[in-house]
């Protein structure tokens, strides 16, 4: 199973990992506010129970908007400022009574992504961003996860990015398509500055309004639109249950 934890909603289904499609339909719940450690585990605990979910059905993994590291979160992307330093794999298990996979939530989309969408046949260094709330990215070179980059907060003339480049920033401020992509293209391109990329993929909420700005964008490397949409984080998730290797074994050729 796996589990999306947004700033507005927790999200979870069970997944084929074969063919990364749902096996049964996404059930989601509004994040509870605040969006405290202990509400957010009982909320997660909800979607498992709905599912009626046991460990003899399969392992869990839970996209978090934090850095991840050892079970621990160490920063809170639209979410309460008390998960910073929580040990959130003790709090899952002791919560819901499941051991699970814990993973930044950028970094399960781009896992989803690279298997079963855009990226699957993408090598060299592939950055995934997602334009939503706020921005979120997930680098891959050759398939492979570079864990917990944060680079949605890079400060471009002196703003941090999510303040223009971010799809919220867009409906907040009512610019035009051509306005704002030219905000992303300002950030994608100060992506490409810093990393040489050989892709961008975005995600989020505005990979289904690519074909909007799509035309307006300017960037030196080529910028594609997920495919995933709003499932990824889930599949993502539950991709970070098994070790790479394996889930590549599992998906079709």
């Amino acid at each position: 199973m796996g589990i999306d934890i947004g700033g507005t909603g927790v999200k979870g289904a069970p997944v084929d990992l074969r063919t990364g499609t749902l096996t049964q339909e996404r059930f989601r719940l509004l994040t509870p506010q605040p969006a405290t450690p202990d509400a957010i585990a009982e909320t997660v605990f909800e979607v498992i129970r709905h599912f009626g979910w046991s460990e003899r059905d399969g392992a869990i993994g839970i996209g978090l908007p934090s850095v991840v590291k050892h079970g621990v979160a160490h920063t809170a992307g639209n979410i309460d400022p008390a998960w910073i330093g929580c040990d959130a794999a003790t709090l899952f298990k002791n919560t819901t009574g499941y051991t699970v996979t814990l993973l930044n939530d950028a970094d399960a989309a781009g896992l989803a992504e690279m298997r079963f969408g855009a990226g699957r046949d993408l090598a060299g260094l592939v950055a995934i961003v997602t334009l939503g709330t706020g921005i979120g990215t997930a680098l891959f070179h050759n398939g492979q996860l570079i864990p917990n980059t944060e680079l949605g907060h890079l400060i471009i003339r002196d703003k941090d990015a999510e303040r223009r480049a971010s799809l919220s920033a867009r409906e907040r401020q009512n610019w035009s398509w051509k306005k704002w992509a030219g905000y992303v293209s300002e950030y994608l391109t100060e992506l490409h500055r810093l990393l040489w990329c050989d892709a961008f993929i975005l995600g989020g909420g505005a990979s289904n309004k690519f074909d909007k700005f799509a035309a307006y964008l300017t960037c030196p490397t080529p910028v594609l639109p997920a495919r995933m949409a709003n499932l990824a984080g889930i599949i993502g998730a539950a991709l970070a249950t098994v070790p790479a290797t394996q889930a590549r074994a599992k998906s079709p050729s």
